[in-house]
C-alpha cells in the first residue's frame, strides 16, 4: 500500500490505515483520521474500545503493525516529535516520593527545555494555577485533585504543538474542573491542538469541536460535532405555548402543562405547526428543534455495531 505525505499544512496529525495487533485481537483495525492544527478533537469509545493503543502509537510508545502516522507534515520519529507532543495518560505517571518543583523541573529539561527556560515556565504555571507553595512538597502528599493539576501543568510545560489528554479530569471537583477546562480552551485559541479522549459525553458535546467514535478498533462515526447531531436529529420539536394546542395530537409526543414535545414526519410539518400557533395567537414562550445528545448517538452506534458484528460472525 502507497502513502504519500500531507501538503496540507492546516493538518497537525494525519494518521492512515492505522493498525494494531495483540496475539489474535484487533486492538486498532485501520483507523484513519485527519485532525487539524488548533482543533479540540474528541476520541470516543467503550472501555477496550482500541482508544488507548492508538494513543500509545501516536505518542511512539509502540509502533502500529501497519499504516502511517504523519505528524505536522512529516512521517512521524518519536524522538524528533516527542518534544512537540505533551501527553497526560489516564494512567498518572508522576514520581510519588520525589519533591515537584525538582521533578517538573527535570522532566522541562527532558521536553528540551534549558534550566532558565523551564524555571521561567514553572513560575508562570505556579502562579497561573495556584500552585506556588507546592515546590518543596511530595506528590504523594497531594490529593488526587492537586495530582491531576499537577499533571497538566507538566503535560503542557513546554508548549507542545499537540497536547493529547487522557479523562483529564477524573478526580476533580467543580472548581479546578473549570480551571483545566478554560486552560483547553486558551490553549487551542493559541494554535495547541488538543486531542481529548474520554468516555465522558457531556465534556464532550461542551469542550469538542470534532469527534470521532471508536468500537471494537474501528472508526464508525466521525466528524464535525454539530453535523453529527443533525445527522441523527428526529425532527423532534419542543413547544412552550400558554394554552392547550388544538390540531397536532397525532404529533404530539409527551404535554406537560403546555410544554410539548411532538414529533414529525418532515421539517415542513415545524414550519406548519409555528404558522398554526400564530394564527391562533398562542403565546409562544419556546419554540425549538430538540437534537439528540452524543450520549444518545453514542449508545446507538455502539449497541448498533455490536449487534451487526454478533449477527455477521
Amino acid at each position: 500500500m502507497y502513502f504519500s505525505i500531507s501538503n496540507d499544512i492546516s493538518i497537525m496529525l494525519r494518521l492512515e490505515h492505522l493498525k494494531k495487533y495483540y496475539a489474535t485481537q484487533k486492538a486498532v483495525d485501520d483507523i484513519s483520521l485527519h485532525i487539524k492544527k488548533g482543533t479540540i478533537y474528541g476520541l470516543l469509545g467503550p472501555n477496550g474500545a482500541g482508544k488507548s493503543s492508538l494513543l500509545r502509537m501516536v505518542t511512539g510508545i509502540t509502533l502500529p503493525d501497519e499504516g502511517k502516522i504523519i505528524f505536522d507534515g512529516q512521517p512521524f520519529n518519536a524522538n524528533i516529535h516527542s518534544i512537540n507532543i505533551g501527553y497526560m495518560p489516564e494512567e498518572r505517571g508522576l514520581y510519588k516520593k520525589m519533591k515537584i518543583g525538582e521533578q517538573i523541573l527535570y522532566l522541562a529539561q527532558l521536553k528540551g527545555l534549558s534550566k532558565i527556560e523551564a524555571m521561567q515556565k514553572i513560575n508562570y504555571w505556579f502562579k497561573k494555577m495556584d500552585m506556588h507553595s507546592w515546590w518543596n512538597k511530595k506528590v504523594e502528599d497531594l490529593s488526587k485533585g492537586m495530582s491531576q493539576k499537577l499533571q497538566f501543568v507538566t503535560t503542557v510545560i513546554h508548549n507542545p504543538k499537540l497536547l493529547i489528554l487522557d479523562e483529564p479530569f477524573s478526580g476533580l471537583d467543580p472548581v479546578n474542573s473549570e480551571i483545566i477546562k478554560q486552560e483547553i480552551y486558551a490553549l487551542a485559541h493559541t494554535g495547541t491542538t488538543i486531542l481529548f479522549s474520554t468516555h465522558r459525553m457531556e465534556q464532550v458535546e461542551e469542550i469538542c469541536q470534532e469527534i470521532a467514535l471508536i468500537n471494537q478498533g474501528k472508526v464508525i462515526l466521525q466528524g464535525n460535532v454539530a453535523d453529527v447531531k443533525n445527522q441523527f436529529k428526529r425532527n423532534q420539536y419542543k413547544l412552550v405555548i400558554d394554552q392547550a394546542l388544538q390540531g397536532f395530537e397525532q404529533q404530539v409526543v409527551s404535554n406537560n402543562d403546555f410544554e410539548y414535545v411532538l414529533q414529525f414526519s418532515t421539517p415542513n410539518e415545524s414550519k406548519a405547526l409555528l404558522n398554526h400557533c400564530l394564527q391562533h395567537n398562542y403565546h409562544i414562550q419556546t419554540f425549538q428543534e430538540i437534537l439528540p445528545s452524543l450520549n444518545e448517538i453514542f449508545i446507538q452506534q455502539v449497541e448498533g455495531t455490536t449487534a451487526s458484528r454478533q449477527f455477521t460472525n
